[in-house]
């Protein structure tokens, strides 16, 4: 999660903010734009059966004689990565496999033709084997991958959530099990699920998340895909809990009913924030959910994971004084953008394994740069040059989460602000933000399925990615959460009417006092009537036809044709050619913003005594209402993906029917209709009690 710019007066969140990223890299040639989704309420189709899970753990060897080792080092930590025929995570004179990559966080080695490796030992260090393509490595009972050894001797210092236990002195060895994928995984083709901030604060939140996107992830496994995904699994990048890490074993074992191999990014809502030492500040994390560097191979993919969220920042962040965030670490600790001199000698010498044309998907939580926070030194990458730099000539794609949007950035694609806050002045390669399952922080109305509509800050619904490989190529598509293939855009009108009722909410919202939800709005929906309905006279002063393509990018085109007639193209409100955001009421999305800026979730009440069943919470116990209906948290005022179409003035009176196509880069078209009138007068809204008034003779 990103600190977001949300509607003044919202009560301020009872909880350290924070921030992280989650990156892929993909050849900028082979990125293909898709903008399918995946329905959990699809009629289920016929499939084979699903690979076996392979469950187990590393083996951590204690008897320095079961140990096959190259020397008798001390500071040094050797075993061997094996293939575990017997599926029983022991190494009883099982075959080693050469020339897997072996590393501490640091070091980069590869195993000798016997699968024996020797690694520098040091306290604090994770040591992990990077799976081989066609390989796979085992997963706990609720399909957290199992691939590493933390060696901690003291364990943690003391930490809410525990942190690491004290592994004790380093082992006479750790013995890394594989075992070869079915048929499928030596295909080159396969699927992965991209999936950001799930950010669960609570118990009822997680609910939301069991019933929407564990669904989904379930229902995207039908038919011919069933097994690609298996292998591959789903990717997390970063805020997978919400501050509480107590919730982690709940998190997990409702994931794991995704059924798919899981694997984590750290993100910023993932922290142990009573630590006061950087080394610390994800121990609880690595417990649960793994380590917060490593890497994977899938197919013909080479997958990067990295922590890009410092905690706490120092003065050491802030030497130049472009992170003043940073300034004070004991008595306002914060999180920043950052990767650090250590994780980056670690990619360098990771990639230096990697051949030059492999596919490399790296994955941060923190973007390494965003439209959303374009001018922020804390929401992106410091050391993004650096990531360029080694990255140079090679095919890549960058995926993170943390802003709560979805931005499908291309090579060449330019932001104002990008420049001065860490000096990048165009993308070398694309990159992508993947938009939460959570959205909006679970926030807004009901729907009508009873999850939270939680529209993201540009509109998007909540949703993940999904990224299709074939060979050095692949596909990236974006699902919404609960709905079919076609559902990929909303349509509305923006119209001078409806841009006055905008900006009075606004208003309203910015001279709001925090946390006091009595003051009754000066418009509520009602007020604004029908917006499917304008006038010659909105049709002069500027009405739109606004798409919001919520996955679309600079290849994407779209057009609109009225009644039938000859295509036209639609404008972009963001051209990504060095421009600053186009924000405020001409350029919203009246879909999406007529919905967060009235949300009648704050009127909940009850005579229950249950403090918490009034209006409702978000965030870590942030409380909103009880109160009348009144604008929520973030507006969707500004995005990537926006389209419009201006009306034609002289349109004649009566019913307009506009059918809009967006077509990628792939050449898929992805259709939607939008039904509006023309009327000389707006209609009244209220019943006409006045026609049945009887009159005197």
């Amino acid at each position: 999660m990103s600190s977001t710019s949300p509607l003044p007066g919202t009560p301020s969140r009872r909880r350290r903010t924070l921030a992280a990223a989650a990156v892929a890299l993909v050849g900028a040639g082979a990125l293909t734009a898709s903008l399918e989704t995946s329905s959990s309420a699809a009629p289920a189709q016929p499939a084979p059966a699903a690979p076996e899970r392979y469950v187990g753990s590393v083996e951590v060897v204690r008897d320095a004689g079961a140990a096959r080792t190259l020397s008798s080092d001390a500071d040094t930590l050797r075993g061997t990565v094996f293939e575990d025929s017997d599926r029983d995570g022991r190494s009883d004179g099982e075959e080693g496999v050469a020339g897997v990559t072996v590393s501490n966080g640091r070091d980069v080695v590869r195993t000798d033709e016997q699968g024996r490796y020797e690694l520098p030992a040091f306290d604090g260090m994770t040591a992990f084997v990077t799976q081989p393509a066609g390989w796979q490595v085992p997963v706990d009972e609720d399909g957290v991958a199992q691939f590493h050894y933390h060696h901690l001797p003291a364990g943690s210092p003391e930490l809410r959530f525990g942190g690491l236990a004290p592994t004790g002195p380093l082992p006479s060895a750790v013995n890394f099990p594989i075992v070869r994928g079915d048929e499928q995984a030596q295909d080159a083709q396969t699927r992965c699920a991209i999936l950001a901030d799930v950010q669960t604060y609570s118990g009822r939140e997680l609910g939301f998340a069991r019933d929407g996107l564990v669904a989904d992830l379930v229902g995207l496994q039908r038919g011919e895909q069933e097994q690609r995904l298996a292998e591959c699994g789903a990717l997390m990048l970063g805020d997978v809990a919400g501050d509480d890490l107590g919730l982690y074993p709940r998190i997990k074992d409702v994931l794991g009913a995704s059924g798919l191999p899981l694997r984590f990014v750290p993100g910023n809502h993932d922290i142990d924030f009573d630590s006061t030492d950087p080394a610390h500040s994800f121990d609880t994390f690595k417990r649960e959910l793994g380590p917060t560097t490593y890497s994977y191979d899938v197919a013909d993919v080479h997958y990067v994971v990295m922590n890009n969220v410092k905690y706490p920042c120092g003065p050491a962040e802030n030497a130049d004084g472009t992170r003043p965030h940073c300034a004070d670490p004991e008595g306002s600790p914060t999180y920043s953008g950052v990767l650090g001199e250590e994780q980056l000698a670690w990619l360098e010498a990771d990639l230096a394994t990697v051949p030059q044309d492999k596919l490399v998907v790296l994955a941060t939580h923190i973007p390494m740069v965003s439209f959303a926070d374009a001018t922020s030194t804390k929401h992106q990458t410091a050391d993004v040059l650096k990531v360029y730099e080694l990255l140079e000539g090679r095919p890549a794609l960058s995926v993170s989460g943390h802003t709560h949007s979805t931005e499908r950035m291309l090579t060449g694609d330019s932001y104002a602000g990008w420049e001065e806050a860490v000096g990048v002045t165009e993308l070398p390669f694309p990159h992508v933000v993947a938009g939460a399952p959570s959205g909006d922080w679970y926030s807004g109305d009901l729907g009508v399925e009873g999850r939270p509509m939680a529209l993201q800050r540009d509109g998007a619904r909540p949703g993940f990615l999904t990224l299709d490989v074939d060979g050095s190529e692949f596909t990236d598509t974006f699902h919404v959460i609960g709905e079919g293939a076609q559902e990929q855009m909303a349509l509305s009108l923006n119209s001078p009417r409806w841009r006055d009722w905008f900006t009075k909410l606004v208003d309203f919202a910015e001279t709001r006092e925090e946390g006091e939800w009595d003051a009754v709005p000066p418009v509520n929906v009602n007020d604004l009537g029908d917006p499917g309905v304008v006038t010659p006279g909105d049709l002069a002063q500027d009405t739109f036809l606004t798409a919001n393509v919520w996955y679309g990018s600079s290849d994407t085109e779209v057009s609109v044709s009225i009644d039938g007639g000859a295509p036209q193209p639609a404008t972009r409100t963001q051209q990504a050619e060095g421009e600053a955001p186009n924000t405020g009421a001409r350029f919203a999305d009246p879909a999406a913003a007529t919905r967060q800026l009235q949300v009648a979730r704050f009127g909940f009440e009850s005579t229950s005594g249950n403090e918490y069943a009034q209006g409702f919470e978000l965030y870590a116990g942030a409380e909103y209402g009880p109160g009348p209906a009144q604008p929520g948290n973030n507006l969707a005022d500004r995005a990537t993906h926006i389209w419009q179409f201006r009306l034609p003035a002289g349109l004649a009176e009566g019913v307009h029917t506009a059918e809009v196509t967006a077509t990628d880069v792939a050449g898929r078209e992805y259709t939607d209709t939008h039904t509006f009138e023309v009327r000389a007068e707006l209609p009244r809204q209220d019943f006409r009690e006045d026609v049945f008034e009887e009159t005197e003779d």
